[in-house]
């Protein structure tokens, strides 16, 4: 094999797009998934808006027999896989069962399972599992789940990184792709739109209060405030090169080229955040130079400090106004590990089709901020090979993605 890391499948279930086509030309369009919460009752929260999935109804999408055994967060991954695996054209029935493997990412989806729980011992006066157990029960059958159906018995796992789940779950499957695993599901969706989820989300101290759905989420911007929570993400299908060739895989989204991540230190040890360093990581395990990306798909925490650091690093690596930035993430709040999931299946939309979509709602950038080449209003049209995309997470977990476009034409094998 090649051990050259291609994503040949893109599988997106998103606030505003259940689909990826229908995702993307959402996005391009400035159509907003965020609005009231309607999961459960949260006019007693003070924060009150969320990036929900709607119009989705599970039957349509997954067999009956798996519906007691999963719950809405698992069964959008189980969907998400299934438009991945469709998009690149793959039959897992036809693939050799110990050469895929599944490796994603989740941080918030585990607090609905506990909910569940939860309300077992609350209606039953007892429960067969503990709310601990619940977490880890649930990361493995998000997984699980998508190799039971799919048999794919190569060796597989779940990322725990918070926001930067998403990107370190892909660059863990490139290194499956490296040791001679040929195809790999990766990826992240993630949510906790529950009781339970919602007060974990509040804990943190960065949601956004506000109402308007056009003002909550800010990020770079001189009137942030916060964030808003969603749910959902993007499964990738990634193969080795040479094996999509040989299977007549039709052109790949892009190469996985470079891969960092990192943690912060202490806020109290003195030591910068670990960003720009990834960054450079990143840049540096991909061959290429500040020059060479095209486009950043940022973090874009919606907090004045987070995104002044961010700022920041971008501009110490790239320059002043150095490189187009853009958080297309506005229109669907931030999903934790399936944030960046979708932001990577984003940035692999935007090198295919040549346009960065904005950074919707953000009018006037932050002083801190001035630095960055911010894409608003606006799609803007560019020509695009390669995307840096950003994540930063609760924990001070950093990552850092390239991707890039194939050169070339690209044969499909006999």
């Amino acid at each position: 094999m090649s051990a050259r890391a291609v994503v040949t499948g893109l599988g997106v279930a998103a606030p505003n797009g259940l689909g990826t086509e229908e995702y993307w030309k959402a996005t391009l369009r400035g159509e907003s998934g965020i609005g009231p919460l309607t999961r459960f009752d949260a006019s007693t929260y003070p924060a009150r808006l969320a990036g929900e999935v709607t119009g989705f109804h599970a039957p349509d999408h997954i067999p009956g027999r798996l519906l007691p055994q999963t719950d809405h967060m698992t069964r959008l991954a189980l969907v998400a896989a299934d438009f991945s695996l469709a998009d690149a054209g793959a039959d897992p029935e036809k693939l050799p069962e110990y050469g895929m493997s599944v490796v994603t990412a989740n941080s918030y989806g585990g607090f609905e399972f506990g909910q569940r729980e939860l309300e077992k011992l609350w209606s039953q006066g007892g429960s067969h599992v503990s709310a601990y157990q619940s977490f880890a029960w649930f990361y493995a059958v998000n997984t699980g789940q998508i190799s039971i159906r799919h048999g794919m018995r190569g060796p597989s796992g779940v990322l725990v990184t918070e926001q930067a789940g998403g990107i370190d779950a892909t660059g863990h499957a490139r290194r499956h792709i490296r040791k001679g695993t040929p195809f790999v599901l990766t990826g992240g969706v993630d949510g906790a739109l529950s009781p339970w989820g919602w007060t974990a989300y509040l804990s943190v101290g960065e949601l956004s209060t506000r109402e308007d759905p056009r003002r909550a989420y800010l990020p770079f911007d001189a009137d942030a405030s916060g964030w808003v929570p969603g749910e959902g993400g993007a499964v990738l299908t990634v193969e080795d090169e040479e094996f999509a060739r040989e299977r007549g895989a039709g052109r790949p989204y892009g190469e996985i080229a470079g891969y960092a991540s990192g943690v912060d230190p202490r806020p109290d040890s003195g030591r910068p955040p670990v960003l720009r360093r990834v960054i450079e990581q990143a840049l540096a395990d991909a061959g290429l130079g500040p020059r060479d990306i095209d486009v950043v798909f940022a973090d874009a925490a919606g907090v004045p400090e987070p995104d002044r650091i961010e700022a920041e690093a971008v501009t110490a690596v790239f320059g002043e106004r150095g490189v187009p930035v853009t958080a297309p993430k506005t229109l669907v709040g931030r999903l934790a590990a399936g944030g960046s999931a979708l932001d990577t299946a984003t940035a692999l939309l935007a090198l295919r089709d040549g346009v960065i979509p904005p950074t919707a709602h953000v009018t006037d950038p932050a002083p801190g901020c001035a630095g960055l080449d911010l894409v608003l209003g606006a799609p803007r049209e560019a020509r695009l090979r390669t995307a840096l995309v950003l994540a930063r997470g609760t924990g001070g977990f950093t990552a850092a993605l390239v991707v890039r476009a194939l050169d070339g034409p690209w044969p499909r094998s006999a």
